[in-house]
């Protein structure tokens, strides 16, 4: 692998940590800017809000950009809002720093993914994609309690210098590693590009990516208290076994991509029928130490093994047009999945089900995304075979 994509999963490390530390800072942040636990809690929809909306603006703004531009500007947008969420006087400056900042993360994927799989030969696309997102993992098992704990011993702030610091390092790795021939702009065409939003095989996989992943969050949001209600863990033990799940992370991101770099479409049924047939049984396993321990690693492995087959898909269902806007808006729902999974999950223990009925409602999610799967495949094969008929009328005339 080009050493160019280590240059993009270290952009990939720096947003994953701004994107995750938070809240492991809350009660810190509260406590400084005088809020209540669940205001500062918003900061962490805020910056996801961030995501949904600035991954299409800022992509359609940059399209005629070169893509190494692009990254560059990224990085330093993400740098800048570091820097002003160490800097922020309140509440209400932190949050729009907080938004600002995510504007650069669901574009830097989105355009990422494309630059990635120009780096490397055709039967690598979703092997490079899933490199890139190893910053990702990675920033989750290293950045993020080192960051947690940096801000515990010497206040939230320096958390967020010490990201900034991290932005800086990978726009120099960027700038010099990253080859600016391989990441020519595409001729950006707004109208063309949007109308690949209307087609819809990239819709139906946008939805797949929003179902499956809130499949996911459904029940990792409440994986804290999963651990010490039901499985009988103390608080202490939270943090240990959160590092068996960012190993799952890694192991399953780079299975997923290898298995899509051969055969795509199995590659996203399989991962999706894994990750509900994990979420599932982990109804019973839950109540074992020793198997939950064992099951929040596969949680991780399965969740992971969706992200590059999920995204190379939608790029290959955007391909002529479109392809990095395609892909940011896959970004965003990712994003948006992880939003409607905590709500679902808050919604199934708030309505009496309680915290044992998680993992089995959540596995309903990854089906429905297979469902959705398997309608996009069946439309594909349809219009396969109207190409022929059509090609035939057309020289008949």
């Amino acid at each position: 692998m080009p050493l160019a994509l280590y240059a993009l999963a270290a952009g990939a490390f720096g947003i994953g940590v701004t994107e995750f530390v938070i809240m492991g800072l809350l009660l810190d942040v509260s406590k400084d800017l005088g809020v209540s636990i669940s205001a500062a809690g918003q900061l962490i929809s805020g910056y996801a809000l961030g995501v949904v909306i600035g991954a299409p603006l800022l992509t359609i703004a940059t399209g005629n950009w070169p893509r190494k531009t692009v990254l560059l500007a990224l990085m330093a947008i993400f740098t800048l809002g570091n820097l002003a969420c160490a800097l922020a006087p309140d509440y209400w400056t932190l949050m729009g720093a907080r938004v600002i900042t995510a504007f650069a993360h669901g574009t830097f994927f989105g355009v990422g993914s494309v630059v990635a799989t120009g780096l490397v030969a055709p039967n690598k696309k979703a092997s490079a994609i899933a490199l890139m997102f190893t910053g990702l993992t990675i920033a989750n098992i290293l950045g993020v309690p080192f960051g947690t704990w940096l801000g515990q011993a010497f206040g939230w702030r320096v958390t967020f210098w010490a990201v900034a610091v991290v932005g800086l390092a990978a726009f120099a790795v960027i700038l010099a590693l990253v080859p600016r021939s391989e990441a020519a702009p595409e001729k950006s065409d707004l109208r063309a590009d949007l109308a690949v939003l209307r087609r819809t095989p990239v819709l139906l996989g946008l939805a797949t990516t929003v179902l499956g992943y809130a499949g996911v969050f459904a029940v990792f949001t409440y994986i804290a208290p999963l651990l010490t209600q039901i499985s009988g863990f103390g608080e202490a033990a939270v943090s240990p076994i959160l590092l068996v799940f960012g190993g799952g992370l890694i192991a399953g991101n780079l299975a997923g991509g290898k298995v899509a770099d051969r055969w795509l479409v199995p590659a996203v049924l399989g991962s999706l029928v894994v990750l509900a047939l994990v979420l599932a049984t982990m109804t019973f396993a839950i109540h074992s130490q020793v198997m939950a321990v064992l099951y929040v690693g596969l949680l991780g492995a399965a969740a992971f093994a969706t992200v590059a087959p999920l995204q190379m898909w939608v790029l290959e269902k955007a391909q002529g047009a479109g392809q990095s806007l395609a892909s940011s808006f896959n970004i965003a729902a990712f994003n948006l999945g992880n939003a409607a999974g905590a709500w679902l999950g808050g919604a199934v223990i708030a309505h009496g089900l309680g915290l044992g009925a998680l993992t089995w409602v959540a596995a309903l999610l990854p089906l429905a995304a297979l469902a959705v799967a398997g309608l996009a495949l069946r439309l594909d094969r349809h219009e396969e075979r109207l190409i022929p008929v059509a090609a035939g009328t057309a020289s008949i005339k």
